[in-house]
């Protein structure tokens, strides 16, 4: 496998690899939001927001554009819900299983 690819992979996966980061993807799944929005609804402060969304943007996940004095991002590619919705699948399978291994040990 060619090498750039895998760091490639490996970056845009790093580029998710912060609840932060999936808090604001997981708000975006409603829509465009603004800066504004996020540091509103998710709790945060707007320096560590714009952070998070750079990393995003720096690995073409989210856009942005100006309206006015606000900033309003997106997400380019809505396929980005079926991973987040693919790696919460494989969460609950993990945990079933632990589950059902512990339901067999003897006390």
């Amino acid at each position: 496998m060619d090498e750039r690819l895998l760091q490639m992979e490996a970056d845009f996966l790093k580029a998710l690899a912060h609840p932060t980061r999936i808090r604001i993807l997981e708000s975006l799944r409603t829509g465009e939001k603004c800066v504004c929005e996020f540091t509103e609804d998710l709790d945060l402060e707007q320096s560590n927001t714009s952070q998070h969304l750079a990393v995003l943007r720096r690995q073409d996940i989210v856009s942005c554009r100006k309206e006015g004095l606000k900033v309003i991002y997106q997400v380019n590619y809505p396929e980005i819900f079926q991973l987040l919705d693919l790696v919460k699948h494989l969460l609950y399978a993990q945990v079933k299983v632990t589950m059902d291994s512990l339901a067999h040990l003897e006390v």
